[in-house]
């Protein structure tokens, strides 16, 4: 018995940092995975490096995104996408 009371602080420890930190962490995640799903050809997109553009083309987990007054051309992979960048109506 008194190992199980020297065990209980330990799980409610536990299960708080599961509450607190795991379950929003995994929900982020999973809007992030949504959001790369439903990317299209003329998003709007801002890169983890800051680097805001417009994505050209489309092919698997590539892509082009153009950016900047000369329309430079930039080649990467989706996870390079911070996150989408909607416009407000």
């Amino acid at each position: 018995m008194d190992i199980f009371f020297q065990l209980v602080p330990m799980l409610i420890v536990f299960v708080v940092f599961y509450l607190v930190l795991l379950l929003p962490e995994k929900k982020r995640k999973k809007q992030y995975m949504q959001m790369l799903d439903n990317l299209q050809v003329n998003d709007e997109i801002m890169t983890r490096g800051g680097i805001i553009g417009k994505i050209i083309s489309l092919d698997g987990e590539n892509m082009v995104l153009e950016s900047g007054p000369d329309r430079a051309r930039l080649k990467m992979t989706k996870n390079a996408i911070a996150n989408k960048i909607y416009k407000e109506d």
